[in-house]
Order: structure tokens, then C-alpha cells, then sequence
């Protein structure tokens, strides 16, 4: 596709959304669902900022690669994201490993899920592709990117940002020239070297790449051909292209999306409970850290029509309140205590209850006179009435899931192999 003149980049892109993954640290919450799929913000899935992401920046052309236990996160795409119009030359596809190259073949890499696509790609009638992982909670303007990726000619542009040395392990790492150019490229080092005069921080790939379509297109079907290859942009793919081609680095906080309150480019990747517990709590503080209040860049979603939270009794033991919360619609706060805590849609809290630094995912349920403190619910647990959580470590860790940092953890099934063992 040849680019038009006063054309925005991003009308001549698509998204290609990698959305496959289990999130195996996240433990129980991913038992039933992708990572992608894990609830947010108390009405978002974590996907929803990856394209949300791509739909303001003015990329009307996605697809979503989906692997495991993809049902929950193509049903949300179903009902949130199926606004996109053929006839205006919108698309939205949700690509399952579906062994369309052959019978015993699903996805073997992040490369590889795009490879088995290509066909769907080339119908876009697009010039650039940009490459997300569809996990990480962030703003950004992608526009930003393609322009960089186009005035530096490079082979592959890599959102990249700072990530504390100690934590790098977890990401693909860079080192980069003065003029942006990456020189190298490691994929989750055990031992992430420092950057040059700032030897506690590392320069971190954050799963986000840019690149013409024509010269990606060829490069993952040489990969294909590759018997050595794992067909991964992080350990085959972007290496090579460090090594042979012009990979240039793109840093986050040049096309961050910002509404004024955040002091500080915010980017996450909550995927363990302690992060992801943290991440949901700080959207309680007076000031939080991710303005979700954005009109100007917000963040799309499946919109349920649910009536509005409700709050009842009014009595000095038995008041149904709320502070430094955030409580989604369809919630009943009956007679119980909510602070610093984040309920999702249709939870309820019965009389006496209280509930400090809690996440409540959907329809959650917490019984009368039940005491809860740095928790997480998983969608539809029923709490019986009375249960204390997060007053006795050893106790909680008999029952539920108690992370590194002392979040509890709290499924249905935990809940039911509790009630059975106690008769």
C-alpha cells in the first residue's frame, strides 16, 4: 500500500494483538482465563488497554491472536469490541490457534502466531504493523511510534522504558547508541546489565514493535523455514534484526498519553498478584498514578447495563459506606465498611462486614461479618458470613493463596475445599 499524502500513519497500520498467553504467576486468577482476559479497573479487561491504545491513536484494523483458554477473552471481544464497520474499512478479527498450517501445529511462538496469518494480514491492504502484547496496563499513543519508525527508516522500532536493574529478568533488554539505535538485544537475562552512568536501571523492551509489513512478512517466513528457530520476536526475531538490520529504540515516555494528574509515565505489567492486587489499589489514591477519568483517551470497554451501586443502613455499626473506593454499578454496600478497595460490577457486602485494600472481582459476595484486608476476590466467590482474612498469615496461607508480598488470594474452589475440610 503505497502512503497517502496528509494521511495519519496509523489509517495505513494495523494492530496485531498477541493475546495467547496463560499469565501462569497470576496463579488461580488465570485458572479459567487468559491473562488478557483478567478483570481491571473495576468494568475493564486488561486487553482493553492494548486496543483502546490502538483505536484512539486511529488504527481501525486488529487482530487478536488467542491460544489459551481463549473462550472468556472472545466472548469479551464479542460483546465490547464488535463495533467495527466493514464497510468503513474497519476490522477486527479474533485469530484462535486454529492448526490452519497444519493438524498438529498450534502457535509455537509470538512470531509464529502472526506467520500462520499472514494471508489474513496481507487481505488488510496495510503498510505498517504494529506488534502488542496484550497484557500490560498503560497509555500510548501509537502514532508517535510510527512516525519515529518512518523518519528513522529502521527495519523494527521497540517501545522501550526503565525498568529497575533487579526486575529486568522478567523482559527483553537493550543496549542503545546515542542516536536511539539498539546494538543489543537480550531476551530475559538472568543477570540484566545496567545502562551506561545508570547502573541500577536497564533500558527494557515492553513487547511493543513496529514494523513495515513487506519487510516483516519476509522475515517471518525465512523464520518459518528456520528448523532452529523457536518463532519468537523477543528470543529470534528482533535479535536478528540487531544484528543485521536497523532496530531502533523507541522510549515510552516520548508517546505516553497523559491527562495532567499523572506526575510519571505509567506502565504495568500485573502479572503476578502482588502487582496486579497494587495496580488496582492505587486507583484509589487521591491522586492515582493511571487517570482512568480520561475523556479525551479512554479506555473502551464491554459496557454492561447494570443499575447504579447502591449504599443502605445508616446505623452506628451497620452503615453502608464507602471511602477512598472505587464501586462499580450494579454493587450493593448493605450495612458494611468499604475503604481503600475497588468492587467490580454486581459485588455486595452484607451488614457489618468490612472490607480495607480489597479487589473484588465481578458479582463477588461478602457475607455478614466477614473482616477482609489486602485481598483479592475471584469473580462470583461467595465469603461466608464471619471469615477473617488477612489478621493471621498462617492461617490464610492454610486455606488460600498468600503471595510473597501477603495478598491473599480467594477462589470459589479454595472456598469449597476449606468448607469441606472444616465439614
Amino acid at each position: 500500500m503505497k502512503p497517502q499524502p496528509n494521511m495519519r500513519l496509523s489509517s495505513q497500520a494495523m494492530a496485531f494483538v498477541l493475546a495467547g498467553g496463560r499469565g501462569s504467576r497470576l496463579k488461580e486468577l488465570t485458572d479459567k482465563r487468559a491473562k488478557p482476559a483478567v478483570y481491571f479497573g473495576g468494568k475493564a479487561r486488561i486487553i482493553d488497554f492494548a486496543l483502546s491504545n490502538a483505536l484512539n491513536s486511529g488504527i481501525r484494523k486488529m487482530a487478536i491472536a488467542t491460544q489459551y483458554k481463549a473462550h472468556s477473552l472472545i466472548r469479551h471481544m464479542q460483546r465490547g469490541w464488535s463495533f467495527f464497520r466493514a464497510e468503513r474499512n474497519e476490522y477486527l478479527d479474533i485469530l484462535p490457534a486454529s492448526q490452519r498450517v497444519s493438524e498438529n501445529q498450534w502457535y509455537l511462538g509470538t512470531a509464529d502466531a502472526v506467520t500462520q496469518n499472514i494471508d489474513i494480514v496481507d487481505s488488510y491492504n496495510i503498510k505498517y504493523v504494529v506488534v502488542l502484547a496484550g497484557d500490560h496496563v498503560y497509555k500510548m499513543d501509537y502514532e508517535v511510534m510510527l512516525q519515529q519508525h518512518v523518519a528513522t527508516g529502521a527495519d523494527v522500532t521497540i517501545g522501550c522504558l526503565t525498568v529497575p536493574r533487579v526486575e529486568a529478568s522478567a523482559f527483553g533488554v537493550m543496549d542503545i547508541d546515542a542516536m536511539g539505535r539498539v546494538t543489543a538485544f537480550l531476551e530475559k537475562p538472568a543477570n540484566p546489565p545496567g545502562m551506561p552512568g545508570d547502573p541500577d536501571n536497564t533500558l527494557a523492551s515492553m513487547g511493543i514493535y513496529v514494523f513495515d509489513w513487506a519487510f516483516l512478512r519476509d522475515l517471518l517466513l525465512r523464520d518459518a523455514a528456520d528448523p532452529n528457530s523457536s518463532h519468537d520476536f523477543g528470543n529470534d526475531l528482533i535479535p536478528a534484526i540487531v544484528k543485521g538490520g536497523k532496530a531502533m529504540a523507541h522510549r515510552f515516555s516520548e508517546s505516553c498519553v497523559t491527562s495532567g494528574l499523572e506526575t510519571e509515565p505509567y506502565w504495568r505489567d500485573v502479572g503476578t498478584i502482588d502487582a496486579f492486587w497494587r495496580a488496582n489499589i492505587d486507583l484509589t489514591e487521591f491522586t492515582p498514578k493511571l487517570d482512568l477519568y480520561d475523556n479525551a483517551w479512554p479506555i473502551w470497554t464491554y459496557a454492561e447495563i447494570v443499575p447504579p451501586a447502591k449504599f443502605i443502613h445508616d446505623e452506628a455499626a451497620r452503615r453502608g459506606m464507602a471511602v477512598s473506593s472505587l464501586v462499580s454499578g450494579d454493587c450493593i454496600v448493605s450495612g458494611s465498611e468499604v475503604r481503600n478497595s475497588l468492587l467490580f460490577t454486581g459485588c455486595r457486602t452484607h451488614s457489618y462486614a468490612e472490607l480495607d485494600h480489597v479487589v473484588a472481582l465481578p458479582y463477588a459476595d461478602v457475607g455478614r461479618g466477614a473482616r477482609l484486608a489486602r485481598c483479592v476476590l475471584d469473580r462470583g466467590v461467595m465469603i461466608p458470613p464471619g471469615l477473617v482474612v488477612g489478621e493471621d498469615a498462617e492461617e490464610d496461607a492454610r486455606w488460600f493463596r498468600r503471595s510473597e508480598g501477603g495478598i491473599v488470594l480467594i477462589t470459589e474452589e479454595m472456598l469449597a475445599a476449606r468448607a469441606a475440610a472444616k465439614g
